[in-house]
C-alpha cells in the first residue's frame, strides 16, 4: 500500500515538472489583447496579455506638445508601413514618458497597433519575444520603462544587437520604444571624460564614453522631456481637477495646497500634478460624504 502511494506521489510530482515545461496557451492572446507583458519564469516564457489598460489619452498630456507630435509622427509612418525609427524618451522622472507611450497605444489601437512591455533585465529575451510576433499582422511596440543599466551589466548587448547590430533584420512589425531618465542609459563617470585626449586639434573620447553613446545613438530619435514651470504646472493641476469633476470655485481653492504639493515632492511634473488632484478632491469629496 505504502509502495503505491508513493509511486503517486512520484508520478504526480513528474507531471507536474512536464506540465511547466509544456508551452503554455501560446499567445492564443495575440489575436483579442491589446497589449502584453513578456513574463520569464525558471522553466518557462509567455506574453501574458493585459487585461486593464490605462484609459490616459494624448489629449490628457499637456505642455509636452513637441515630444508628442514627433512621437504620433513616427508612429503612423510605421502603422502605414514607411520608414520608421525607435525611440528613446528620457527626461526626469513623472515628465510624461511613460503616459504619452500608453496614451498612443490608445489612440492607435483600432489602426493595428500593439504593445509589448518588457523589463530590462528580460531583454536578453528580445530575439524570442521577436520570433513569436514577427508573422503576426499587428504592428508591434516593444516597449521598456526605466531603461538604465549598471556598468557590469550585459543584458544591454541584447538591445544594442536588436537595435542596430545584427544581421539578420529586425521585422517590419516590430518597433522598440523606451523611456530613461539617463540620456545615454549608462551611468557616465568624470574619470571616463579625464581620458578623453586632444589630437591634432580633434576630441577622441575614450572607449568607455564611446561604448555608453553608442547604444543611446541606436535609437533613431531622442526625445527629451524637462520639469515644468509654475504656470504649466498649475494648468495640469487645473486640467486633472476638472476631469476628476472639480469646479471652478473647487480649482482656485486648490492652488495654493497645489505649490506646496509640488514643494514637498521636489517636483513639478505631470505625474505630482495629477497624483495632487487626485488627493485634493478625493480628500474634498470625502470630507462632504461625512458632513451629510
Amino acid at each position: 500500500m505504502k509502495t503505491a502511494e508513493e509511486f503517486f506521489t512520484r508520478a504526480e510530482k513528474i507531471l507536474r515538472a512536464l506540465e511547466l515545461l509544456l508551452p503554455r496557451k501560446r499567445d492564443q492572446e495575440l489575436k483579442s489583447a491589446l497589449a502584453w507583458k513578456w513574463r520569464k519564469g525558471k522553466h518557462f516564457s509567455e506574453l501574458e496579455a493585459i487585461s486593464d489598460l490605462n484609459k490616459i489619452d494624448l489629449d490628457d498630456l499637456l505642455h509636452i506638445d513637441r515630444q508628442k507630435n514627433t512621437l504620433v509622427q513616427n508612429t503612423k509612418q510605421f502603422l502605414e508601413d514607411l520608414p520608421a525609427n525607435n525611440v528613446l524618451l528620457w527626461g526626469p522622472r513623472g515628465t510624461g514618458k511613460s503616459s504619452l507611450v500608453r496614451a498612443l497605444l490608445n489612440g492607435y489601437v483600432n489602426r493595428g497597433l500593439r504593445l509589448i512591455e518588457v523589463d530590462r533585465h528580460d531583454l536578453i529575451d528580445l530575439p524570442e519575444i521577436i520570433e513569436r510576433i514577427k508573422s503576426e499582422k499587428f504592428k508591434f511596440i516593444i516597449y521598456c520603462d526605466d531603461l538604465s543599466f549598471n556598468e557590469d551589466d550585459e543584458t544591454y548587448r541584447a538591445l544594442k544587437t536588436v537595435l542596430d547590430g545584427s544581421v539578420r533584420a529586425t521585422p517590419k512589425n516590430v518597433l522598440i520604444y523606451a523611456t530613461s531618465n539617463r540620456r545615454h542609459l549608462l551611468p557616465e563617470n568624470q574619470q571616463d571624460n579625464q581620458k578623453s585626449q586632444v589630437i591634432n586639434g580633434e576630441l577622441h573620447l575614450d572607449e568607455a564614453i564611446e561604448e555608453k553613446i553608442s547604444l543611446s545613438e541606436r535609437f533613431g530619435l531622442w526625445l527629451s522631456f524637462h520639469p515644468l514651470d509654475q504656470n504649466r504646472y498649475l494648468d495640469i493641476v487645473n486640467h486633472w481637477l476638472t476631469a476628476f469633476g472639480a469646479n471652478e470655485n473647487q480649482i482656485q481653492d486648490a492652488k495654493k495646497e497645489a505649490l506646496q504639493w509640488a514643494l514637498s515632492r521636489g517636483s513639478r511634473s505631470g505625474r505630482s500634478a495629477n497624483q495632487f488632484a487626485r488627493d485634493w478632491l478625493g480628500r474634498s469629496k470625502l470630507k462632504d460624504i461625512e458632513s451629510c
